[in-house]
């Protein structure tokens, strides 16, 4: 039985691993899902002061209050952030690590730094403008209830009916506050790198390709949209069961 622990990225929550969380334990493991502080059910909880060292603090203390081991940590997008601070913090509970088309930064390194910086500029804006300075409220210059998030790669209507009206503004330290992550100890969990070949993105075919060529990680590729989990779920169970195996 394994025991897999996944993070959802900016303006989601744990509701968004629904399909893979059902596939993974009818298969007869253990899954937990935790929201991170401010998103999804605890969206009453966001404030200026909440930031990436709190999402840290969100997963090292599921890890933690729930006594698990040999934990396959899983992040997609910006919780790529998250889970590595996670794998610092407490790298004696986690067996694998794995980056789900996501973010990998350096100790030191926030995931604004990573980000284009045209993008960037955008996403300071709405800061400014809609986020009263300390939030981000969406990804693009559409309102969520009229974006069709199509870089995402989420065509079914009724996957996009489930999505948007759940998506939240993120407390943008999420994206700001630099990674603290020296490792702990001699302990190295395992690195994995999931890319989603659906979702055009230069900063992650790189991670992709340094994965590929280096001994230290392992390298998978699943066809399809940022998200699997949402429009590719039996195919990301699969390969979650294969990289845990």
């Amino acid at each position: 039985m394994g025991v897999y622990v996944l993070v959802h990225p900016a303006w989601f929550g744990g509701w968004c691993w629904q399909k893979v969380d059902t596939l993974l334990r009818a298969a007869g493991h253990r899954v937990y899902t935790p929201t991170l502080t401010g998103l999804g059910e605890r969206a009453h909880l966001a404030s200026p002061e909440v930031g990436l060292s709190t999402h840290v603090d969100d997963v090292v203390g599921t890890l933690v209050f729930e006594d698990l081991h040999e934990v396959v940590l899983v992040g997609n997008s910006s919780a790529g952030a998250v889970i590595t601070g996670v794998a610092a913090r407490a790298p004696e509970r986690v067996d694998r690590v794995v980056y789900l088309d996501a973010f990998v930064p350096a100790d030191g390194e926030s995931v604004l730094e990573l980000i284009p910086p045209e993008r960037r500029e955008v996403m300071q804006t709405l800061v400014e403008t809609e986020g009263n300075g300390w939030a981000l409220p969406r990804f693009a210059e559409a309102p969520w209830d009229t974006f069709v998030p199509g870089a995402w790669n989420v065509a079914d209507e009724a996957d996009l009916r489930w999505i948007l009206p759940r998506l939240r503004p993120t407390p943008f330290r999420h994206f700001s506050e630099p990674l603290r992550a020296e490792p702990r100890g001699d302990e190295t969990p395992r690195r994995v790198y999931v890319r989603c070949r659906g979702w055009p993105h230069p900063r992650f075919d790189r991670y992709a390709s340094r994965a590929g060529s280096s001994p230290d990680w392992d390298l998978y590729e699943l066809e399809g949209s940022h998200l699997p989990y949402v429009t590719a779920p039996d195919d990301l169970t699969a390969l979650l069961l294969e990289i845990a195996s």
